[in-house]
């Protein structure tokens, strides 16, 4: 079954403003939110308004198994290289590019060659915002993803009647592009975002930080979302979560304190 691509105007309306720009387009956001699919759409777009060929586009996802050892840096430049057409302008999108081991310097070598316009995308996880600046200092456009906002998915319903009772819908189900498949499936949209949520917290976070106790992870994450809007401190988590029968005290909960910090980017 193929997914029903939703339009993101904005997001869209973005690539096309950099377009031929000498600047890598660099596209973050959390997990599933939807950057390989603008990216799809845009590649759409050069394609039926711009005229660009399909010869022109280079397109590789590196979480597809089919581009498993593109994933040496070696290989990717190699792969790139030889499908570069010398006298027309090249779009390379690069999907999931931090699977790619020393991606910068694949990356600055297409930078460079005047006849490249460079797309990468990157999950938060992977590529923060403080890292892009370092790694692509001074050479990069960050365009920051979200899932659906309540506009998108009211216009991915194809009406804008009974707005509160969509409301209501958007907030249960959440604003995942991928949720709205599931319409009327409410246990199939849950077990998809404890999926997702799972993910984050034990491939994503637990990984880059080198966090073995997942468990324990994972409860001061709910309880720091279940906290949401309160002032919260390393002290009262502490206390709240050991006379909930979850024993653990204050200098265990500081080093857990980069939970705060990694649900700022998501």
């Amino acid at each position: 079954m193929v997914s029903k691509r939703i339009s993101r105007d904005d997001y869209l309306n973005k690539l096309i403003a950099f377009k031929d720009k000498q600047l890598i387009k660099v596209i973050t956001g959390i997990r599933r939110c939807g950057k390989s699919t603008i990216m799809e759409i845009y590649q759409d777009y050069l394609q039926k308004e711009m005229n660009v060929t399909k010869k022109q586009i280079i397109a590789i996802n590196l979480e597809d198994y089919d581009f498993y050892d593109l994933r040496d840096p070696k290989k990717l430049y190699a792969y790139i290289k030889e499908r570069l057409l010398p006298d027309q302008m090249n779009y390379i999108f690069l999907d999931e590019i931090q699977q790619c081991e020393d991606f910068p310097r694949v990356v600055d070598s297409l930078y460079i060659k005047n006849n490249v316009d460079l797309y990468v995308t990157g999950s938060n996880a992977n590529m923060l915002s403080s890292e892009i600046a370092t790694l692509l200092s001074g050479r990069y456009v960050e365009i920051k993803m979200l899932p659906l906002s309540f506009k998108e998915y009211v216009e991915s319903t194809g009406n804008e009647n009974d707005l509160q009772r969509k409301y209501t819908t958007y907030l249960e189900n959440s604003s995942f592009p991928y949720a709205l498949e599931l319409a009327g499936h409410p246990k199939e949209i849950r077990d998809y975002l404890d999926g997702i949520y799972n993910t984050i917290i034990v491939k994503d976070i637990a990984q880059r930080h080198k966090i073995t106790d997942t468990m324990m992870l994972e409860s001061v994450t709910r309880f720091i979302f279940d906290n949401i809007g309160n002032q919260l401190s390393m002290k009262k988590i502490a206390d709240t979560m050991t006379l909930d029968g979850r024993k653990i005290d204050v200098r265990a909960v500081e080093k857990y304190d980069i939970v705060k910090r990694c649900t700022k980017d998501f």
